[in-house]
């Protein structure tokens, strides 16, 4: 149900994350939110920062916005967003280095390489019993977020079946991964319909891996139809709200992680078999290759689209005129209210600098205001790009 977009043309915003104010140097570290809010210095710093991280997108103009991710540590290449779930669920323990046999084929790399670095350096905790949902404290994060705000907040979460390629089994528990990514699904379920119950109207869901997992054992293997099957549980009773599926080809440290990253043998699974109503896609760091293999999808009443025309990877910031001729490429295959202007995925975590992650933001919304008034659409006001408050520039202009 598009109970944010509905009634939108092109909107714009961002994937998730967003880097940390300098100052912002407290992590939760696996602590319930309510313990580390009684620290008088992680409150203020923390409902502080978010104040500051979604004042940065509204002053670039976008029209929906995140919670940054704040919740996550700041630990090395972005692990928390992946771990946060895993360190408050019951049924894991310990922080261990994965096993070579269990690690995807596509997360083995060689030394010398920074993925090699990432994937050695990051633990997990181990399957050791049952797992079962704790709280994680989601619904509590996006009010703090949507206090702040008039824009929506969309709030999005790492899936679970992104988070089952990273841990072995040490129980008698489960028989296989299988039932762990089911088990998973469950739990982050319940957690999803407590955001809910909170008010929040739009939920993100990121990196199911269909495309991954299509790509190395083919759309029709059986471990990625289980995939698939987990999703949908993950998001079961979820169908009152705005639900949105990310997917790029990886963030770790800004890294692509997977050279074959083509969406062909996954598009029909994000399309038309996962329940949701916006798939977000990486385009722009990709050179807009395989949008046209989404025309068809528009020809009848679904999901809406949400392109990518900034890259998270490249620290040029993109100017606004190459923002709009990446929407009017997409606009041959999408039409405009099917289309969402937006990231190819976060920039926090590890990622670009504060400054980067602004001005990039700033030039989608100018860019889409470029393609607006070329389609009569009304804009969006963009108060970092207003002649009249710039802090120097105005002054010294000739008459």
């Amino acid at each position: 149900m598009f109970t944010v977009t509905a009634d939108q043309v092109l909107p714009c915003t961002i994937t998730g994350s967003w880097p940390r104010p300098r100052w912002m140097d407290e992590s939760m570290w696996g602590r319930p939110l309510d313990t580390c809010m009684m620290d008088i210095r992680f409150r203020e710093k923390f409902q502080d920062a978010m104040a500051t991280l979604i004042s940065d997108q509204e002053r670039a103009g976008l029209d929906i916005v995140t919670h940054g991710d704040l919740h996550c540590d700041e630990d090395f290449a972005g692990r928390s967003w992946h771990h946060y779930p895993l360190q408050r669920w019951a049924g894991f323990e310990g922080d261990h280095l994965q096993s070579w046999a269990t690690r995807s084929p596509w997360l083995k790399y060689p030394p010398g390489t920074m993925l090699n670095e990432i994937y050695t350096g990051w633990r997990w905790p181990r399957v050791v019993g049952k797992i079962e949902h704790r709280p994680l404290d989601y619904d509590k994060v996006w009010r703090i977020a949507q206090a702040r705000t008039r824009r929506p907040v969309r709030f999005g979460t790492c899936c679970s079946q992104v988070m089952g390629l990273f841990l072995d089994i040490h129980t008698s528990a489960y028989r296989d991964k299988r039932e762990v990514l089911w088990d998973m699904a469950v739990a982050m379920n319940e957690e999803l319909l407590a955001l809910k119950k909170a008010g929040c109207r739009c939920i993100q869901i990121e990196e199911p891996c269909f495309h991954f997992m299509a790509n190395t054992y083919g759309q029709d293997h059986e471990e990625v139809k289980h995939y698939l099957d987990c999703y949908n549980r993950e998001v079961q009773g979820l169908d009152d709200i705005e639900i949105w599926i990310h997917t790029c080809w990886g963030n770790p440290n800004m890294q692509r992680v997977i050279d074959n990253d083509s969406y062909a043998a996954s598009l029909d699974m994000y399309m038309s078999q996962a329940r949701g109503d916006v798939w977000t896609i990486e385009t722009k760091d990709r050179g807009m290759r395989e949008i046209e293999l989404l025309a068809p999808y528009m020809k009848s009443k679904g999901k809406k689209v949400c392109i990518g025309v900034v890259s998270h990877r490249r620290l040029q910031v993109e100017q606004p005129e190459e923002v709009a001729a990446a929407i009017r490429q997409a606009l041959k295959h999408i039409p405009p209210e099917r289309l969402i202007i937006s990231t190819d995925c976060g920039f926090g975590r590890q990622g670009c600098n504060r400054d980067i992650a602004f001005f990039k933001s700033v030039s989608i919304a100018l860019g889409t205001n470029i393609v607006r008034k070329e389609l009569g659409l009304p804009t969006t006001y963009v108060p970092a790009g207003d002649p009249a408050l710039q802090m120097d520039l105005v002054a010294d202009k000739p008459a």
